[in-house]
This record gives structure tokens, sequence and C-alpha cells, in this order.
């Protein structure tokens, strides 16, 4: 990368077909480390939290569903799963992920999370309940800019109460750092060349502003974490 003014369009390894089972599992069980590890677990949990709260969907205490797209291999559900058990949050979840294999492994390192996982691209389910929230980490820049903007329009339309993007901010040093780190530790190729070019292919907060003012959604909220995320928040619809 030369210049980090603008969005990345390599696509990513992880985005081919046909790769085998056993890279997939290796680039998901790295992949849930470095989501541990540098904080993306917890980015994500703070997008349940705030639109819980917003919503008094806490206090009460009636069940709730989470729904993620792009879910690979589950581990965003995982741990949501064990922050609601802790805080006496009933929870029911929706993986959707467009390949199999995620799916796959998702079940069989989660046999008992109180999930329904679905095998499709997102924009073709059609929900008998809509959930109560819908959310996607690590998935927005796998799209276009105008692929973006219709996604944002189906969260909204698709999300009774609320949803959230935890995504990548595209800066020089997020970049270098990650293919330093995975260079070293990581034992995927796939994690190797995807893990930094994620980056180059990740946001700026003023992109971000542009593609919510695009999709007419005039009630979210940006906010900066570590490590070189960004939190998109759409409280709870009026």
């Amino acid at each position: 990368m030369s210049s980090f003014k603008h969005r990345s369009y390599q696509k990513e390894l992880l985005d081919s077909d046909n790769i085998p089972f056993i890279d997939i599992k290796l680039n998901m069980r790295e992949l849930n480390t470095i989501n541990t590890w540098l904080g993306g677990h917890e980015i994500t949990i703070s997008g349940v939290r705030t639109i819980l709260i917003a919503a008094q969907k806490i206090k009460n205490n009636s069940p709730i569903t989470i729904c993620e797209i792009g879910c690979g291999g589950g581990d965003n559900l995982y741990a949501i799963h064990k922050w609601a058990l802790k805080n006496n949050i009933i929870v029911d979840f929706i993986g959707i992920d467009i390949k199999q294999e995620c799916i796959d492994f998702a079940k069989q390192q989660y046999p008992h999370l109180p999930v329904k996982w679905i095998t499709s691209a997102y924009q073709n389910i059609k929900f008998d309940n809509h959930p109560h929230i819908i959310f996607s980490s690590l998935f927005c820049h796998h799209f276009s800019n105008e692929e973006l903007i219709e996604q944002l329009q189906w969260l909204k339309q698709n999300a009774t109460i609320g949803f959230f993007i935890n995504d990548l901010h595209r800066h020089k040093i997020a970049y270098y750092a990650i293919k330093i780190i995975t260079s070293i530790f990581s034992k995927s190729y796939l994690v190797k060349n995807d893990a930094p070019l994620s980056v180059a292919r990740g946001f700026l907060k003023s992109e971000w502003e542009y593609l919510l003012q695009k999709a007419s959604i005039n009630n979210a909220t940006v906010k900066w974490k570590w490590a070189f995320r960004h939190l998109i928040t759409i409280l709870p619809h009026e």
C-alpha cells in the first residue's frame, strides 16, 4: 500500500471459492484469537449493550433475537452469548453466512449455542419474525460502497429495534502492525494475506458518514474504538 487515501478493492483470498475446509478452519481459529486479543469481541458486545439499553430491553428481561450477517465461525455470537448469560439476558441467535464451510465450522465449534444457522447471501433472507438486533463484524469491508448503501438500507428494514457494524479503520499503522504480527505468529496463509488487505479495504469515519447519508439513515453514531475499529450504531427505531 503506497497510499491509504482510498479504499482498496483487491479481493481477499477468503472471498474465493473452493478453499479447502482445513484452511477455513485454521483461518477461523486465528481470526477468533485476533478478535479476542485486539478487542474485537468487546466492541461487538458494546454494540449490543448500547442498543439494548437504549431500547430498555435489559431491564424488562424479555427474550431478544440477535442476528449476525457474515457470521463466519460463530465466535461473535458465542461472545455475546457468554455476556448475556452473565447479565441474565435471554438471547436467541441467527447466524447467516454465504459459505457453507463457515457454517459447518460454526456448528462444530458451538453445537449447544441457541442459534439458527443459515447458509445464504444475507440479502436473500426473508424473515418470518424479524430479529430485534442485526449486526456485522469485519464484514462490510468485503463490499463496494454501492453495495454497502443497499446493505445499510436492508439492515434498517429488517432489524426491529436497531443494528450496528463493527469494522476496520483504514490506517497505515493498523496495516503495517497487523502485517508484521501475522507474518510472525500466523500459520494461516489466508490470515497472512487477508488481515492487512482487510485494513486496506476498511473505512475512514468520513466515509461511513457519507454512506449513512446516502442510505438515508440519520440516527447513527460512528465511534472510533481500539484497536483501529469503528463502531457504527443505529439506535432503536422510533
